[in-house]
């Protein structure tokens, strides 16, 4: 009997391939998940969906693969659906019954309906491409509302990406992807450095409840630079390996064992000269065998133009990237993502064509779903602020006070960064500080009106209301007096694991002057 577990799933949704990898919450190590006549290997599932109409016929992954040479494969096979979605430039195949958000929710909820009981999820990571982050988002926002997970989280794919290389935050790195039916090529800056807060995912599900609209832990995406790419990728490379030997192909099979002996052959293992056998099917499903060496797989690359086609991309790139004022020398480093990266002419291309910067190689599958788990151990440890959290000040010139935001509704917490504060002395000769807090109203009152009997919303809607917290003002006494007008005390704020408002007090000498607790903000 199989241990149950329980922690975080991630789900890396792939153009080709969609990665599952799991991280119980007392374990360090993180298993990729295997789900019979779905997963193709461990962890992962080929993107495809097969389903009929009117039959309600819908299989997914592994499943899918095999009827995709049936009849009316052209309408009931689905793939390629990924990088549709929230895309509203590329057109979509009209043949296909489903749109690519519809396939995309059919795979989603199968996927997840399949996902082995041993494994409790209390947390799910879902990965976000930026080229098409919004509209993307959007549509796994509704999705998630269907998803029954206390927790869900999302992360942009480069950052994702970066974080299992040990990549410096704020850092600027290129991205060579090859899939099975794309190449995707592009220079991002990573959030944060600097003193900039770090990369954060975004929670879309806290406890339950829908936080999309309202957390302020919004997703900290990496910033595009630059990106090129083309509608090219494994499975060409595939093809030309079957046209090599069987020029008038007709199995779709024989593509299935010419990636089998492309994975062999990108192997640092394989010598160049060695000529290993592959069958392919010739008429009437005959197997005939034929020899390939990498030499010979890296002379059917070259002479179908693929090196001359990253060539262009790649310049592309770069171009656009000097344009915006970054050059080769800014990137601290070039991660090599997707299967089709790991054959070796595909690494010593890049290794020559940008000799100067580090070439990274995590796992070229799974590394994301990796990286999106490494990313959001901080996110069950966050709760959310249900009401906003203000300090008194007062308006000089017009001799009335007023409230100032510390922290807004929907923050996170316990927080990472203290909310920095200086204050002014208010009168002549003034030693000491009163630190009054108040706390917003949970909802905002909004004015109704009646216009001919109908009730309408009002133009300017009422602020929402500061209540004085009913605790002791805190009194802070400086030595020396102050003058109106000049710099006197800085406050720290921050909010403690215990849900307790903090607050480091110095004066314009930096010198200490106590950390207080102001009260528990439930």
């Amino acid at each position: 009997m199989k241990e149950n577990l329980s922690g975080t799933l991630a789900i890396d949704l792939g153009n080709t391939n969609t990665v599952l990898a799991f991280q119980d919450q007392k374990d360090i190590n993180t298993i990729l998940v295997e789900i019979p006549n779905i997963t193709s290997s461990p962890g992962v599932i080929p993107s495809a969906v097969w389903y009929e109409e009117p039959s309600k016929i819908l299989k997914i992954g592994v499943s899918a693969l095999k009827m995709r040479d049936r009849s009316n494969s052209d309408m009931y096979f689905h793939s390629n659906f990924k990088r549709l979605i929230g895309n509203p430039i590329e057109k979509i195949n009209q043949k296909n019954i489903l749109n690519p958000k519809e396939c995309g929710e059919k795979f989603f909820k199968f996927l997840w309906a399949n996902i082995p009981k041993q494994y409790e999820i209390k947390r799910l990571v879902l990965t976000a491409p930026i080229d098409t982050y919004k509209g993307y988002r959007e549509w796994l926002v509704t999705l998630c509302g269907k998803v029954y997970v206390d927790e869900i989280a999302l992360v942009d794919e480069p950052t994702a990406a970066s974080l299992g290389i040990n990549v410096p935050f704020g850092s600027k790195i290129m991205t060579l992807d090859i899939g099975g039916s794309t190449i995707d090529m592009n220079i991002v800056k990573i959030e944060g450095g600097e003193g900039k807060s770090g990369p954060i995912a975004e929670l879309l599900k806290f406890r339950g409840n829908d936080v999309s609209s309202i957390s302020k832990q919004k997703i900290r995406c990496a910033e595009i630079i630059s990106k090129s790419g083309s509608k090219i990728g494994g499975k060409d490379i595939d093809q030309w390996i079957v046209d090599f030997f069987l020029p008038d192909n007709k199995y779709a099979i024989n593509l299935l064992k010419a990636e089998e002996i492309k994975c062999k052959l990108s192997s640092s293992a394989i010598k160049y000269e060695d000529k290993y056998p592959t069958k392919f099917s010739t008429e009437e499903y005959q197997e005939k065998e034929f020899f390939l060496s990498r030499k010979i797989f890296e002379k059917i690359i070259i002479e179908n133009n693929f090196i001359n086609h990253l060539n262009s991309l790649l310049k592309d790139l770069l171009n656009e990237a000097r344009g915006k004022y970054c050059t080769v020398d800014d990137l601290s480093a070039i991660i090599l993502v997707g299967g089709g990266t790991q054959i070796p002419l595909i690494k010593e291309w890049i290794t020559k064509k940008i000799p100067e910067i580090q070439i990274k190689s995590p796992p070229p599958i799974e590394s994301i779903a990796l990286g999106a788990l490494a990313m959001t151990p901080g996110v069950k440890i966050k709760d959310i602020l249900n009401k906003g959290l203000s300090i008194r000040l007062l308006n000089k010139r017009e001799k009335t006070h007023f409230w100032h935001p510390i922290f807004c509704k929907g923050q996170t917490w316990p927080t990472d960064n203290p909310f920095k504060l200086i204050l002014q002395a208010s009168k002549i000769n003034q030693k000491i500080f009163e630190i009054v807090i108040g706390e917003t109203k949970k909802e905002r009152e909004y004015d109704v009106i009646f216009d001919n009997g109908l009730p309408k919303l009002a133009e300017v809607q009422s602020e929402e209301e500061i209540i004085k917290w009913d605790k002791k003002p805190l009194q802070i006494l400086l030595k020396d007096n102050c003058n109106i007008g000049e710099d006197n005390l800085i406050l720290f704020f921050k909010i403690s694991k215990k849900a307790d408002l903090i607050v480091n007090c110095f004066d314009m000498k930096d010198e200490f002057l106590g950390e207080y607790n102001l009260g528990n903000i439930y």
